[in-house]
């Protein structure tokens, strides 16, 4: 292409030529002693069984300031006493070659419109999901372009078109060419992921929040792996190199964990990240490096500050998830509740202390994260991570309700289906609050799933309903559900996409709700076992004083408070 002009924030001279230097070189570069961001070579993590043992990388002779070694022809750094890294330099890959090309072809898509799309970027995205460091990135998009990689790059284009009708000198535009950002994107990224940075793992994710199904389980099972080759699993506390990476390693790598545990969940696979191997200390104030003159620009009606807090807040929900699919849904798991005397209490006692947590951190979530803490006009991200709370209260009771079976006591099946009762109707009060500044924020990948969760969830209701009255209810529910989250699909793209799923799985059972053989239901047991009980229907049972004597009264203490207000 014959127009390929650079694109810079302020009027700084730009270079067409790309930086061969160590970022070290550049005067005042926040990029100087960097690990993970260097312009020319790029740096693997050696672990603690590889041929290059600990012990004697150790006894080579590292220079004061990078902590370097250099010895036939291969290059170490030590960033930490335990901790070292290979380097190489990116020369070695033969795609390098086409980088610049690469660069040159994504900024001549967006032109004249690049500096505008960042600003979006910043603005919308940045606040809620803090994965970059704004002014390492505004310092090198400063001086060229050319200095990212290129499915950052595009990546941070991609996203930022999403909310090209805010920005009033775009909205009557056409658009710059989606479909060409994406694929050059995601070919440029498995080109990079061999010679991989830090902004290999930015690129993959952000590209992942706006990724098709398919491809999401595939490209983070890849990014978990690139991710260790870069030691983000790792705590990098004391580590020489600088404050600010430090911090963004910590933001980046708790990204990375929630990518794995929420794709986990929709998919229903096995997360890839454990416990047992994953070292990241928590969140802190002192994270977040950039300063309010830094944030000032873009800061509106202090949503900065609340984006922070909502990413910190999805990180102490993602760990609670976690902690549901490994005690309820894992194979382990699995395997000791089959084989417990009592499946359904073997799964209360599992849910009774996640639960609490889930409570605990509702109960204390600050005001400002509210759903009713919106201004009016200004976009707000905290409904993704209410949804995120809803979402993971539903997969924990999704577990209980299915562990249900003729041999469950009634009552305890009334209390079980009570509390599921009263999440379900607080996720669907929930969607009903939604605003405008709700629905045009950013939204986390897993929104547009958790949002068809909540209708898998009626579903699941419905068909293991006790009565005809609450099959009915249910299928009310569903419906009502299915129909608001059609119309309302045309407000954002992310409704329509969870429409859609939502669709692929209960479409079928509502078209055929009125002609099920309700013996035929995945669990007609439930029914059998209340219409046999001398009782009568579960919603007249009242407690025995007998029913939990010789129990461990897991159970009603777990439900002592069924409905959790919202």
């Amino acid at each position: 292409m014959n127009d390929r002009p650079p694109a810079t924030l302020a009027s700084v001279p730009v270079s067409a030529e790309p930086l061969r230097d160590n970022n070290a070189r550049v005067p005042e570069s926040l990029l100087k002693n960097t690990l993970g961001l260097q312009t020319h070579q790029f740096a693997k993590y050696i672990g603690a069984t590889d041929e290059h043992d600990v012990s004697l990388l150790n006894l080579r002779l590292y220079d004061d300031d990078l902590s370097e070694t250099t010895a036939e022809n291969v290059a170490f750094r030590k960033v930490g006493y335990y901790e070292f890294f290979r380097q190489y330099a990116d020369s070695e890959s033969p795609s390098h070659a086409h980088e610049i090309e690469d660069l040159d072809t994504i900024q001549a898509i967006v032109h004249p419109h690049g500096d505008a799309l960042v600003k979006l970027y910043f603005r919308v995205v940045h606040p809620a999901f803090p994965i970059l460091h704004k002014r390492v990135f505004l310092e090198k998009y400063a001086r060229s372009y050319r200095e990212f990689s290129p499915p950052l790059l595009s990546a941070i284009y991609l996203l930022a078109l999403n909310w090209w009708n805010f920005e009033p000198s775009l909205a009557k535009l056409p658009r710059p060419n989606s479909d060409r950002l994406q694929s050059l994107a995601y070919r440029s990224l498995q080109e990079v992921a061999s010679r991989a940075k830090l902004s290999t793992v930015q690129a993959g994710i952000l590209l992942l929040q706006r990724s098709t199904p398919d491809s999401t389980w595939q490209l983070t099972s890849q990014l978990v792996a690139i991710g260790q080759d870069l030691g983000l699993h790792l705590d990098c506390t004391h580590w020489r190199i600088p404050t600010w990476e430090r911090a963004l390693r910590k933001r980046l790598a708790w990204a990375l964990f929630m990518q794995d545990t929420w794709s986990a969940l929709i998919y229903g696979r096995p997360p890839h990240i454990t416990p047992h191997n994953w070292a990241v200390q928590p969140i802190v104030p002192e994270d977040y490096p950039e300063t309010p003159e830094d944030e000032a620009e873009d800061d509106e009606g202090g949503e900065v500050e609340k984006g922070r807090m909502t990413y910190t807040s999805m990180i102490t929900l993602t760990k609670l998830l976690s902690e549901v699919l490994d005690s309820l849904y894992s194979q382990k798991a699995e395997l000791e509740i089959r084989q417990s005397y009592d499946s359904t209490k073997a799964v209360l006692e599992r849910a009774k202390p996640i639960q609490l947590k889930l409570r605990a951190f509702f109960a204390d979530m600050p005001d400002n994260l509210r759903m009713d803490s919106c201004q009016p006009g200004k976009v707000t991200a905290v409904g993704y991570l209410h949804l995120a709370y809803f979402a993971t209260e539903i997969t924990l009771h999704r577990r209980v309700i299915r562990s249900l079976s003729k041999q469950t006591d009634p009552y305890l099946i009334s209390i079980c289906r009570s509390a599921a009762k009263a999440r379900l109707i607080s996720a669907l009060e929930y969607f009903n609050r939604l605003k405008p500044e709700h629905l045009q924020s950013f939204w986390y990948f897993a929104s547009k799933f958790n949002f068809a969760l909540i209708g898998t969830f009626a579903g699941l209701c419905f068909v293991s309903s006790a009565s005809p009255e609450e099959a009915q209810f249910y299928q009310l529910r569903l419906q009502e559900y299915r129909w608001v989250l059609r119309i309302s699909r045309k407000s954002s793209e992310f409704l329509e996409l969870a429409s859609g799923i939502l669709e692929s799985a209960v479409g079928v059972l509502l078209r055929n709700a009125d002609s099920l053989d309700s013996t035929k239901l995945a669990f007609p047991m439930l029914q059998q076992s209340v219409d046999d009980s001398p009782q009568g229907p579960m919603e007249e049972d009242e407690p025995s004083p007998q029913r939990f004597a010789a129990g461990t009264g897991t159970d009603d203490a777990y439900y002592d408070d069924v409905r959790m207000e919202t």
